[in-house]
This record gives C-alpha cells, sequence and structure tokens, in this order.
C-alpha cells in the first residue's frame, strides 16, 4: 500500500485549482448582474419589473443595461442628471439585495418608487407619501441589525423629495411608513378562505392611530440596510387604496416615479452645493 497519489498525479479528494467559486461575495451582481460602470451613483427601486419601462419613459434617454430574475436595471439621464433604476421585485428581501448588490458596484443613493395602501381616512388615492421613517414589521432587516435599531429616511433625500413634489404640483403626506412581509395576513387582510391571522383584525387601527400613514413592503428594510452602510435612501409611493375609506384605484404611479426622477435630480445639486460650501450635510439654509 502507498500514501502516493495514483499514477494520473491527481487526488481525487482535492478540489479543482480552477473551480469556479460559488460565493456570491465574488460577484458584485450575482443577482442583479450590473457591474459599476453600468449604474449611476442614484438608483430608484420600484417592485415590478414593468415599471422600468414607465420611469425611464420620464427621462432623457435611457439603456437597459441588466436583466436577470426580477432585476431589470436601465441607466440614462433626467434633465441631464445621471440616473439608474433597478426593480426588485415583489418584497424586503428580494429588495435588500438589490441595495447590497448596487452598493457593492458603487451606488449610494436609493429611492424607493413604488405603491401603498394609506391607512389615515384624510389621504386620497393617487396621492404620494414620501416616507420619514418606518415600522420594521418585515423580518429582513431584523436579520442585519437589533430590533430596536430605526429605519430612518436620509434627511437629504425626504428634502429633495418633497421639492420635487412641490415643484411638480403633486399632492403629497410625510411620515411613517410600516412595511410588511405579507400582503394578506400581514397588512391585516383576510387569508384564502377567511383566515385571519391573530391580532389581525385590529391591526391598520392601531398604526393608524400611531398616526403611520401607509403600509406597503420594502421601505423599511431598504431604510435600515442603507442606514447601517452609511448610504443615503428614501421612499415615494402612490396610494393605491386607502384602507379606511374602501377606496382603491391603481393611480399616481407616474407622479412616484417623476417626483422621484426630480428628486435625484435635485440630489445631485444638493451635492454641488455642499462641495460649493465645504459643507457635510446639505441643510435648508443651502440654496438649491
Amino acid at each position: 500500500m502507498t500514501d502516493e497519489p495514483d499514477a494520473g498525479g491527481s487526488d481525487v479528494d482535492a478540489p479543482a485549482a480552477d473551480a469556479e467559486s460559488e460565493d456570491p461575495n465574488d460577484a458584485a451582481g450575482y443577482h442583479v448582474e450590473a457591474a459599476s460602470e453600468d449604474v449611476a451613483d442614484a438608483v430608484l427601486l420600484p417592485g415590478n419589473p414593468e415599471r422600468v419601462d414607465k420611469i425611464t419613459a420620464l427621462w432623457d434617454g435611457h439603456e437597459e443595461v441588466a436583466r436577470h430574475r426580477e432585476y431589470r436595471t436601465a441607466t440614462g439621464t433626467y434633465d441631464g442628471a445621471p440616473i439608474s433604476v433597478t426593480s426588485t421585485g415583489i418584497g424586503s428581501p428580494s429588495a435588500a439585495i438589490a441595495v447590497e448588490e448596487l452598493a457593492r458596484v458603487g451606488v449610494d443613493t436609493f429611492i424607493r418608487v413604488g405603491s401603498c395602501g394609506a391607512i389615515q381616512p384624510e389621504m386620497d388615492v393617487g396621492d404620494l407619501v414620501i416616507t420619514t421613517g418606518g415600522v420594521r414589521q418585515e423580518g429582513t432587516s431584523d436579520e442585519y441589525v437589533r430590533e430596536d435599531y430605526p429605519a430612518a429616511a436620509d434627511g437629504e433625500v425626504v428634502s429633495a423629495l418633497v421639492a420635487a413634489a412641490e415643484r411638480l404640483g403633486h399632492d403629497y403626506h410625510t411620515g411613517v411608513t410600516m412595511s410588511a412581509d405579507s400582503f394578506y395576513a400581514g397588512q391585516g387582510r383576510p387569508g384564502f378562505d377567511g383566515f385571519e391571522a391573530a391580532g389581525s383584525d385590529e391591526l391598520v387601527a392601531e398604526l393608524r392611530d400611531a398616526n403611520v400613514k401607509n403600509i406597503e413592503m420594502e421601505a423599511s428594510a431598504i431604510l435600515t440596510v442603507a442606514n447601517v452602510y452609511g448610504l443615503r435612501a428614501g421612499a415615494v409611493c402612490s396610494v393605491y387604496a386607502n384602507r379606511v375609506t374602501g377606496e382603491f384605484r391603481t393611480e399616481g404611479e407616474s407622479r412616484a416615479a417623476e417626483t422621484a426622477s426630480l428628486a435625484v435630480k435635485l440630489l445631485a445639486r444638493m451635492d454641488e452645493v455642499k462641495r460649493e460650501a465645504g459643507a457635510d450635510r446639505w441643510h435648508a439654509g443651502l440654496s438649491l
């Protein structure tokens, strides 16, 4: 008997030297499949891949640069400002993947562009909700940081979104958003065959009493992950339904997209003003 390799000179138990790694950390675009040269510093994050076309229709021009699974990415300019969009699919897990992989190729600003259900009676279908912070009812952000860590929108992004909505004349509300992990039980809706999760009948009323403005499924994870990494993030959603009045229409999608696109242009100007003033943060004392 011998411990020497066989006559072929190879050890059958040893991995091949040129085997490709299966570690997704070895590839920044493992899911999104976008490289640093493909994307701008600021990226809009709609859920539905079909919204990419509706968003880019508002821009000066664009090119689709990546498409894989639920992730469609296009890059162009809006009023001369570089801008990108990446769809994330439904829910916080896939949205967090987009933030992770886009951050790795240099993106520093993220704006969720989506739809939501309003839970305050004065909010109309078609209005916009600009998120200032999030209730983390989704579980994705819990895997990044302790549960009492806030999901806070970046102040510059909030200011840019408000300024954009004002300039465009769109009706909007600012406030806290709740992000859920399910469309039915987690948002107080009955499930199949009338199933009701424990506490679901009181969920909307409790959130409304706490002055939460709306419910959706991605914002708090995007805000939390961005904050953990020191990046800018915010969210603007169009109201498709008012859970208090029972009104429902798919309206306002283009307003959210237009507001977010103009906000990217304003953020670029904010960054210029900061450099000129030698300031670390844009504030109301600095002109746009």
